[in-house]
């Protein structure tokens, strides 16, 4: 039997790789001879990381990096098994965890540091970057980024603007002559499950802004500022950028990375898949097991196990969920989900579970497995 374990995280407990090592322990007290592949799963979110990392065989890199109010933290990206695609999120730098709630201001608030962790994957020689933005909390349309890789800003008075995104509404014009030259030479992929545009009511002012410390009257002078830049944007390189659907993601650090990198906007499940060659995996398997910490509502919208899904279904291969905990959603099952298993097997408390997750996966996936064995016997 060809077993395929592509779990995500389980948030808080484990990481994709731990969910599938533990799931693959309970699988061979039944069948000790089954070949099994372990692909550690992720969304383009948190995780996204260290889940690429351990499925490639490849390394975390730890450097410093400016946060998003420019204090030096340390942060980390990922370069996979190739050597040569990196992986970043922007929130290791630029994230709004990595603030307190009485620091959150989008005004003040940069994307420098997510900048710094691109130019430091390409010193090592990576010409592939593949960047998650979930998690900001910026709202400076990726400048501080565009900075941080020799991009100038200038006034209509011709000084240098400072961070933050209380500056965009005076930009006057944009020097990108001694942008990194190495950036000509690689392939920018971001994943972003937003479709949100740069400007207006659903813009990343005003649907992201509140949530980062903006206040009404922050929102009105950042959507202003935002509109002015991308309008400066779509005539310097004459592209369509406002209208986008993600180039309000990250306070519009999509729209930077677009106009500045030339990136491709994608659905981070569907990176992850295509980066792990997840498709030829599953034609190859007999049976799936994915998981995740919580199956609920948003799993049907894009999440792991929803692309997971996609492809068994394709490909007529059954696919069994393991998760922490699980709502109620018959929705899952005509995605190509053939059975949904909670590895909750008695009244606790969340913290025990949490605690207990490795044990509690063996022992789920040693029941499935045995009722497999006694059926296909």
């Amino acid at each position: 039997m060809r077993i395929l374990i592509a779990p995500d995280k389980f948030k808080g407990s484990l990481s994709a790789l731990k969910v599938a090592e533990n799931i693959e322990k309970g699988i061979l007290k039944v069948y000790p001879e089954a070949k099994i592949e372990k692909v550690p799963m992720a969304d383009g979110g948190e995780g996204t990381v260290e889940s690429l990392v351990d499925a490639t065989g490849g390394k975390i890199i730890k450097t410093i990096a400016k946060d998003p109010l420019m204090r030096d933290i340390e942060s980390f990206y990922g370069i996979l098994g190739d050597a040569k695609t990196a992986v970043i999120e922007m929130a290791a730098a630029s994230g709004l965890y990595l603030l307190n709630q009485e620091e959150r201001n989008p005004m003040l608030t940069t994307t420098y540091g997510t900048g710094q962790l691109i130019k430091d994957a390409l010193d090592k020689g990576c010409r592939k970057f593949i960047i998650g933005i979930g998690g900001s909390a910026t709202n400076d349309g990726g400048i501080g980024m565009a900075m941080a890789l020799g991009v100038k800003f200038y006034d209509k008075f011709n000084h240098e603007i400072e961070f933050g995104g209380k500056e965009l509404i005076k930009i006057y014009s944009i020097d990108d002559t001694n942008i990194d030259e190495r950036i000509k030479e690689c392939e920018f992929i971001v994943a972003c499950d937003v479709n949100n545009p740069l400007i207006g009511d659903k813009g990343a002012s005003r649907v992201f802004g509140p949530q980062k410390g903006a206040t009404k009257e922050m929102i009105e002078i950042l959507d202003s500022g935002l509109k002015s830049y991308g309008i400066l944007l779509e005539k310097k390189y004459n592209k369509k950028i406002i209208d986008i659907p993600g180039s309000g993601a990250a306070g519009g650090l999509g729209a930077g990375l677009l106009a500045f990198l030339n990136a491709k906007l994608k659905r981070g499940v569907e990176i992850v898949i295509e980066t792990l060659q997840l498709e030829e995996k599953i034609k190859q398997s007999d049976i799936v097991i994915s998981g995740e910490g919580k199956i609920d509502y948003q799993t049907v919208f894009g999440k792991t196990i929803a692309g997971v899904a996609k492809l068994c279904q394709k490909y007529n291969k059954p696919l069994i969920v393991i998760a922490g905990s699980v709502e109620d959603n018959q929705e899952l099952y005509s995605m190509g989900i053939n059975s949904i298993f909670s590895i909750i097997d008695k009244p606790m408390e969340l913290d025990d579970a949490l605690i207990t997750a490795p044990e509690l996966l063996i022992k789920t996936s040693e029941r499935i497995f045995r009722l497999i064995k006694a059926v296909k016997a």
